[in-house]
């Protein structure tokens, strides 16, 4: 059940570009905590504390401090890796070799089944560069319209609700610092304590301030044990709960009159839909009692600010964008949206999940959050890359239907900064389309359980051995810097791309260093939403390189302010004293006198209440819901290899009620299987009180027999294509093998029909079965 990755020692075998202390960022999640690397007293590299980041003043989780152990060349990749045709197994190859190799299957695929044949995935950990150049290579390059991203798995459909209500998507658009300072905040299901632990001081603040915290979660989460109020909805629910506040809200008389009729449109029609979610019938559907609903509604509108913050809990389900979208629409009927110390804000997950999303990586989008659509669009961004506006494709698949297609029409795949394998829904179906594939290339840090799979594997360069820009969940563009040096044979993706444009007859066009690439950036995001043309390197390492806040446009050098330009929709330059456009501060708050909506006001959509894809029933009884644990990040590719790490989380397990359990004669740390419709995963129990007795929780970091997501359903929100990752249904069943392979057998045929783990890593057959 644990994970075979070989831990990582310190690193020892990197070369420190200084020894000074070079001001950076952690590689892990959207908080982007400020910290600083130095020269370590035995050879190695040392995190230090980096006290003046406003973000996390200094502080850090596990897995920030232990990074630079995935900087050791013993557990990440120094040399391209290419699949033997004759023996079937990895081997080293020269540079040249790989990208050669990649650029002919990727020629081949598309002379022999034209440019959709080919099919990029990208990553929400990749810098602002890299995700520009990724989605440019694929539409300009390779012709393209099969691009999506691991993003899409994370705040798409708190991004597609932000568009809908505001015009406009960031994550926040407020900062952090300005959560201590509301009256009141709604966490739905964020367990902030092990997700993000540096931002767990905002709370703490907010309480200490007199503020009151209210936290949404099926489970009593460390981040729960911290609330005043703790509300444990049904899994699948969160729509349904959020509707039922709203009933209360208009029934009470606490809606924001005057705020509707001057800043809104549509009320009247959510209204409505709010009003058939009485309740009684809330408590009924989400389990949360009647009492509960009322304190929640006392709570938020008796304080003067409020704030509604949400998480993957309920943005990962088929019907995530309404549930996000009634979240909003309550804020809009109080008056809690586009005022200082109020408003809806999600909580990005991934390192750079926001600027992963801005800049063309995604299937229907160009940079600067421009729509691939609009003709206008188009037009700027093909002028900016030299190109015929025509040249450009259409929109392409969303991320789950994109990795379904694989092997279908869609014949080879270049894909980086992502493991589906692990972290995709279906997952042994996923695995198997990968394996269906002519050709898979993958770049990545380390050898993941998606890379095993690959024909080509290319050692890439990762957060402390390169400079780049990533954008954080307040939506602060900042600088990552370089501290040390790769080690020899490992190149960066910006190389990549352009070694492999160079071979497609359009290396010109994909420059390598970062700089030249966000220069590039910033003149093809000018005038979109995410505007980036007043950034610039020279900016972000100015003074204590806090960063700056997009929509930022270019401005002119001269004499003046920049009044007036926090808190408003769009992004325009504010005039100077004598009428000379000053240089644009950014825009750290959002919304205060417009929304980026064509006539400024806030869209409310009418939202109702709708069950889960898949609800238990007399063969399947019990949801399953999934999350994260502090001591690992995401597919764990990463996490895996750090021993400390390891020591804190060794492996998966799944959370039972103690009624549950007794049911079912289950025991403190005995093996359980959890089986769905589409797999079967195996792990220990941990008995707790701490969740529902309806509801069971599984980790999703590790792969193997205790893969989570070989359970999950890939539903999908029709408007953010956001797979249901947060419920199913499931049973549990004893484990009767002491090893549990019997009990990890799957229903799945392709899974159970799929080489083993061990058998992967010994290098067998990739993803065609040559060999």
């Amino acid at each position: 059940m644990h994970s075979t990755a070989t831990p990582a020692t310190p690193a020892t075998s990197v070369t420190p570009a200084a020894t000074a202390v070079t001001a950076t960022h952690c590689p892990y999640c959207a908080l982007q905590c400020g910290m600083g690397l130095t020269a370590g007293s035995e050879g190695g590299v040392e995190v230090v504390e980096r006290a003046a980041f406003p973000v996390n003043k200094g502080a850090l989780c596990g897995k920030g401090r232990t990074a630079p152990a995935l900087l050791s060349s013993r557990v990440r990749l120094t040399e391209p890796l290419v699949r033997s045709h004759a023996t079937g197994k990895l081997t080293p190859a020269t540079w040249e070799e790989a990208l050669d190799r990649i650029a002919d299957e990727l020629s081949r695929a598309r002379a022999e089944h034209g440019a959709d044949a080919c099919g990029v995935f990208g990553g929400g950990g990749l810098t602002n560069e890299k995700a520009y150049a990724l989605g440019k290579f694929a539409r300009v390059a390779l012709g393209t319209s099969q691009i999506d991203y691991n993003g899409r798995f994370c705040m798409s459909s708190a991004a597609a609700a932000g568009q809908r209500a505001f015009g406009l998507d960031r994550g926040l658009p407020f900062p952090l610092e300005d959560i201590p300072r509301t009256g009141c905040v709604i966490l739905v299901g964020s367990n902030l304590a092990e997700t993000m632990p540096p931002a767990l001081r905002y709370l703490t603040e907010l309480r200490e301030n007199g503020g009151t915290l209210i936290v949404v979660d099926p489970r009593r989460t460390r981040t729960a044990e911290q609330a005043d109020l703790h509300l444990a909805p049904r899994p699948g629910t969160d729509l349904a709960l959020a509707l039922g506040l709203l009933h209360l809200v208009v029934a009470g008389g606490r809606t924001d009159e005057a705020f509707i009729e001057e800043r809104t449109v549509g009320w009247e029609e959510a209204r409505a839909a709010a009003m058939a979610h009485w309740p009684e019938l809330v408590e009924r559907i989400t389990g949360v009692p009647v009492p509960q609903l009322r304190e929640t509604v006392r709570m938020f509108c008796d304080a003067e600010t409020s704030m509604v913050l949400t998480a993957r809990g309920p943005e990962q389900q088929s019907k995530g964008t309404d549930t996000v979208g009634a979240w909003i629409n309550l804020c809009l009927a109080t008056g809690r949206a586009g005022r200082p110390l109020s408003g809806y804000g999600c909580l990005t997950g991934q390192g750079n999940g926001q600027g992963g999303r801005e800049h063309g990586q995604k299937a229907d989008q160009l940079p600067g959050y421009r729509k691939l659509t609009d003709p206008a669009a188009r037009a700027h961004v093909a002028e900016v890359w030299g190109v015929d506006p025509d040249s450009l494709p259409g929109p392409g698949r969303s991320a789950y239907e994109l990795l379904d297609a694989l092997g279908g029409d869609i014949k080879t795949l270049l894909l980086m900064g992502s493991n589906p394998v692990v972290s995709a829904p279906r997952a042994a179906h996923v695995e198997e389309r990968l394996r269906s594939l002519d050709f898979l290339a993958v770049a990545d840090v380390v050898l993941s359980e998606t890379a095993e799979l690959a024909d080509v594997v290319l050692p890439v360069t990762q957060w402390a051995e390169e400079t780049g820009t990533v954008t954080n969940l307040e939506g602060r563009v900042l600088l990552r810097r370089q501290a040390v040096s790769a080690p020899h044979g490992v190149r960066s993706d910006l190389e990549v791309l352009h070694g492999l444009a160079e071979r497609l007859g359009h290396g010109k066009k994909f420059p390598t260093d970062p700089q030249e690439v966000f220069e590039e950036l910033r003149r093809a995001s000018a005038g979109g939403a995410a505007d980036y043309s007043g950034i610039s390197y020279e900016r972000l390492r100015e003074g204590e390189g806090e960063g700056v806040f997009w929509p930022c446009p270019r401005g002119e050098e001269g004499e003046g302010s920049a009044e007036g330009t926090e808190g408003t929709g769009g992004a325009d330059s504010a005039e100077g004293a004598r009428g000379v456009r000053a240089v644009h501060p950014g825009s750290p708050r959002l919304f205060l006198d417009r929304f980026a909506t064509e006539d400024g006001r806030a869209r409310f959509v009418p939202v109702a209440h709708r069950a889960a894809a898949e609800e238990p029933d007399a063969e399947y009884p019990v949801l399953l819901t999934t999350g994260r644990v502090l001591a690992q990040y995401q597919s764990g590719a990463q996490t895996r290899r750090v021993e400390e790490l390891n020591a804190a989380a060794p492996g998966p397990f799944v959370e039972i009620h103690p009624r549950l359990a007794a049911r079912l004669g289950i025991a403190e740390g005995e093996a359980v299987a959890v089986v769905s419709r589409r797999g079967r995963a195996v792990a220990p129990a941990r008995v707790t009180s701490a969740i529902r007795s309806d509801t069971v929780f599984m980790p999703f970091h590790w792969a193997g027999e205790g893969r989570a997501n070989s359970l999950t359903h890939p539903a999908l929100d029709p408007v953010s294509r956001m797979p249901e990752f947060k419920v199913c249904a499931v049973r549990l069943e004893p484990v009767e093998s002491p090893s549990g392979t019997e009990a990890a057998a799957s229903t799945d045929t392709a899974e159970a029909a799929a080489p083993t783990d061990a058998a992967r890593a010994a290098g067998g057959p990739g993803p065609s079965g040559r060999g």
